[in-house]
């Protein structure tokens, strides 16, 4: 699994703070410590610093480029902070993160990652916003993302679809349908374009207890349709459990067994069964009630483990 870490955004505090401090050993800290844990790339999200993104943004990509080697994933709405990083660059190929459909947005960043030979991340998001369906979203990705790409010769294997992950807590009704846009995106297209999504947004106002448990099991059943790209965290040693788990075909524990077989079942186009539950194993019942709210079977609530 090719992990982009997430732990660089600025909705954390800490990360505002040491913007603000300009603590460059917390940004190089943080780095090394995805890289440490396993991440593939590392995610800046510093928002759009529209006002000071020509000093901000040169100086994070510095301090992180100076301690870790891997791609850096520049994240913003900011056309010109996204550019004022990729020009900062020295080491690994970067990553924008992201276009979508909106044509003021799908006309002026692939022109950017042209320019600077960078991947990019392209969201299956038009004006309108997200669609639930997953036709939909395919749809926009074979009738606006991808034919962007090749009117401007842009390499596809340089184009990462995200289909958008959205939360179980109000947009419920979203998460079976992003499995199988995730599944339908790699037959899209020859060759096909890398598929990531952003993991964490499926437990996005969650209590914080339940966010693991959440991400870990939906993490099994993307999987399961063949997902092998997302923005998470990468120092949430459980999800690693699971990613292994599965990769290795692990069945040496009656947990690691029911996460195979999830992840089976959705590969084979199947529902997950109770009877793949053992339902005197707490653990496995907790397992199988997320699964259930994951695929809009039972409404989700904040309590959903209690019921």
């Amino acid at each position: 699994m090719y992990i982009i870490g997430e732990n660089i955004h600025i909705i954390s505090q800490k990360v505002k703070n040491a913007l603000a401090e300009r603590d460059a050993e917390f940004f190089q800290e943080m780095a090394v410590k995805q890289v440490e844990g396993g991440a593939s790339a590392v995610d800046i999200n510093l928002g759009p610093r529209k006002k000071d993104y020509d000093e901000v943004i040169p100086w994070v990509t510095k301090a992180v480029e100076a301690v870790v080697d891997v791609p850096l994933v520049f994240d913003s709405t900011n056309v010109n902070a996204i550019e004022a990083g990729l020009k900062t660059v020295t080491k690994a190929q970067p990553i924008i993160n992201s276009t979508s459909a909106e044509a003021e947005r799908l006309e002026k960043v692939p022109l950017l990652a042209k320019k600077y030979n960078t991947k990019l991340i392209a969201l299956t998001m038009t004006k309108s916003g997200i669609p639930v369906g997953a036709d939909e979203r395919v749809g926009i990705a074979l009738e606006s993302l991808i034919p962007r790409m090749l009117e401007i010769d842009f390499p596809i294997e340089d184009l990462i679809i995200d289909p958008l992950v959205l939360t179980v807590s109000g947009c419920q009704e979203y998460c079976p349908e992003l499995l199988e846009a995730v599944r339908t995106l790699q037959f899209a297209w020859d060759p096909p374009p890398t598929i990531s999504v952003g993991l964490s947004n499926v437990s996005n106002a969650v209590p914080n207890e339940n966010r693991h448990l959440i991400n870990q099991v939906y993490c099994a059943m993307l999987m399961g349709v063949g997902l092998q790209m997302m923005i998470a965290d990468p120092l949430d040693q459980e999800l690693w459990k699971v990613i292994h788990t599965i990769e290795n075909r692990d069945e040496s524990t009656p947990v690691g067994k029911l996460y195979l077989k999830i992840a089976d079942r959705i590969a084979n186009m199947e529902e997950p069964q109770l009877e793949d539950v053992d339902m005197s194993d707490p653990e496995q019942v907790e397992i199988w009630k997320t699964v259930q709210i994951l695929l809009n079977k039972v409404i989700y609530a904040d309590s959903y483990l209690e019921q």
